[in-house]
């Protein structure tokens, strides 16, 4: 899977050196894409990406009985490609995300494969769609080639979906938003910042430090990784145990 290796999304953290965590970081749309990505990687790629080894768990094990199982225990019609190389979710957003294997490349490599995609066929009275390349329509007997692509029903103008291609992802990039450690993302606000001092009862804001850092693959892998088993993802993965 081709990855975004050169990509790098910087953060500027709030810590609190006493407690030494991190309270938020604030982040451009970038960040937030990667997170919200994360909710399109089917657990096969979840896996494959943190290493068997380095898996929470059994699905690390489950994972290597997979890889290790003789193909003469697999049903003739079956892959074990298709278990431990699952394709992404059919998400557009995700094309433009950082810090993820590209989305776009994995696509287009299985369909050259002659996976994915959707065939659609339309008539006078009936519509086909089917997501197998070689299925054949029941009205004219052809392969059901077109592409078919999933609009989102809400009412747009040409203006918001032209700026919405161009932008990428899945929000806005005029934004600065706020994650929490625990990884809860809202829209940056003074307002919101006072009040989150205040419920981790900051009484000096010199104990308060800003640092800003940057991510790359390795970074996001890290990410990943302590989502999955804590609670302090931040301040897991920029300042250590």
């Amino acid at each position: 899977m081709a990855a975004h290796s050169s990509s790098k999304v910087t953060l500027k953290l709030l810590i609190d050196t006493k407690t030494r965590r991190v309270l938020f970081a604030e982040a451009g749309k970038e960040f937030v894409d990667f997170l919200f990505a994360l909710f399109s990687l089917p657990l096969g790629s979840v896996t494959k990406l943190l290493s068997t080894d380095n898996m929470v768990g059994c699905l690390g094990n489950l994972y290597k009985s997979i890889e290790d199982l003789s193909v003469d225990f697999i049903q003739p019609t079956q892959s074990k490609v298709t278990i431990l190389n699952p394709k992404f979710l059919s998400c557009p957003a995700m094309n433009n995300t950082l810090l993820l294997p590209n989305h776009e490349n994995n696509e287009s490599a299985a369909k050259n494969d002659g996976y994915g995609g959707y065939g659609l066929t339309i008539t006078r009275r009936e519509i086909f769609v089917t997501d197998n390349p070689q299925a054949i329509c029941r009205h004219c007997n052809q392969a059901m080639s077109y592409e078919a692509k999933f609009i989102d029903a809400a009412p747009k103008n040409v203006a918001e979906i032209e700026n919405s291609e161009e932008d990428g992802g899945f929000v806005k990039g005029v934004v600065i938003y706020m994650v929490m450690d625990n990884l809860e993302v809202r829209p940056f606000s003074t307002i919101s910042t006072i009040t989150l001092l205040n419920e981790f009862d900051i009484g000096e804001v010199g104990s308060l430090q800003e640092k800003v850092v940057e991510l790359g693959m390795a970074e996001g892998l890290k990410v990943l990784k302590a989502s999955l088993h804590t609670k302090t993802v931040l301040t897991t993965v920029f300042l250590g145990p």
